[in-house]
């Protein structure tokens, strides 16, 4: 089973269903026919009794994705911006699948996880990290915010963790996810193949256990009082004033980070967050994300932001507004304005518990 193009390679071997994202040479960034391909093999397989386990992987010795492929949804915004909202519904729909998949989902977090990366792997019911594992939601810096459900995720971090990750857009290692609840267990990476395979004969969680072993100390979970203190307010520009006055000078890092992203984003992703932590399922969470990335992909801050990070490269972004203080609430606001029948129209088949899906799947 392939989909075309060979960017998804699908197998069904013995118990296991195993989805591979193979564009190793864009780190396995994802376009709009590998998450249609994700879609049918995972309706297909829910409804298949010879496969009893999913598991999701990338090609490549890099990661397991970057996200989506950002160059084609730039390319498509400069022409109205159709493709894109289509991709985002169709990947939202994927991400909520997985989030509610009947049977075990596993996801090999190895490498880098970035974005739309974090959609395929977080939500799953085993989520695998590794000593290689750089997982992070880089959309600010693109003048973009944390979608695919990210926010629901982030929002049910302990304490402020999420608001810190996703406010500076930086990237974390395994031990880190596991702290933030985006991933369940440590596996060293030089084991995952002899897990792959054993996944083919044995049932999820005994194969799992079998490999899974203690992770390194997270460094984030140290930094935890100064980040809880400082991004416990829900003004932005009230955290990078609590950042800049810190002692801690991992708090003053994080207050420079975090203004040289887009100041628009910034606010955006707070009150994303912020809304998040209100709201009972992952798919409201999408729906709500759905209204914020098809105005955000329309708005002169994300074309910025590409144009700066990844077409011209000049890592020189000019924000407008160009500080915090300047972004104004009403046009924060106004991202979370219904679409009306341009909703993605989401509905929670399950109430997902703190760090995403149902963990009694694995």
């Amino acid at each position: 089973m392939t989909s075309p193009n060979d960017e998804i390679l699908l197998t069904r071997t013995g118990r296991l269903g195993h989805i591979v994202l193979n564009r190793p040479a864009t780190l396995n960034a994802l376009t709009h026919a590998m998450l249609q391909a994700i879609g049918e093999a995972l309706n297909e397989w829910e409804h298949d009794d010879e496969v009893q386990t999913v598991l999701i992987s990338g090609a490549g010795e890099r990661g397991l994705c970057a996200g989506g492929d950002i160059v084609a949804i730039y390319n498509d915004a400069q022409e109205g911006g159709g493709e894109a909202a289509s991709f985002w519904a169709d990947e939202y729909v994927v991400n909520a699948k997985i989030a509610s998949y009947p049977k075990p989902y596993v996801a090999f977090m190895d490498g880098i996880v970035l974005g739309g990366g974090v959609g395929v792997s977080a939500h799953g019911s085993a989520r695998i990290v590794t000593e290689r594992t750089r997982i992070g939601m880089p959309e600010v810096g693109i003048g973009f915010a944390p979608d695919v459900g990210g926010t629901y995720l982030l929002a049910r971090a302990p304490g402020e963790l999420g608001t810190h990750v996703a406010l500076t857009g930086g990237m974390f290692t395994g031990a880190d996810a596991l702290e933030l609840g985006l991933a369940d267990h440590f596996v060293p990476s030089e084991d995952l193949v002899l897990l792959a395979r054993e996944l083919e004969t044995v049932p999820a969680a005994d194969a799992i256990a079998r490999f899974a072993g203690a992770a390194p100390p997270s460094a984030l979970a140290g930094q935890r009082a100064w980040i809880d203190e400082c991004y416990s307010a829900d003004d932005a520009s009230e955290i990078v004033a609590r950042l800049q006055a810190s002692d801690h000078p991992d708090a003053r890092a994080a207050a420079s980070v975090l203004v040289a992203k887009s100041p628009t984003a910034v606010c955006i992703t707070l009150e994303s967050l912020r809304r998040a932590r209100r709201l009972g399922s992952v798919e409201e969470a999408l729906n709500q994300e759905y209204r914020v990335t098809v105005r955000l992909a329309a708005s002169s801050e994300f074309m910025e932001g590409v144009r700066a990070q990844v077409i011209d490269k000049d890592r020189n972004p000019r924000w407008s507004p160009a500080t915090l203080p300047e972004v104004d609430r009403a046009v924060v606001e106004s991202y979370f304005a219904s679409l009306g029948p341009r909703e993605l129209g989401l509905s929670a088949h399950t109430i997902a518990p703190a760090g995403g899906a149902d963990r009694s799947r694995s």
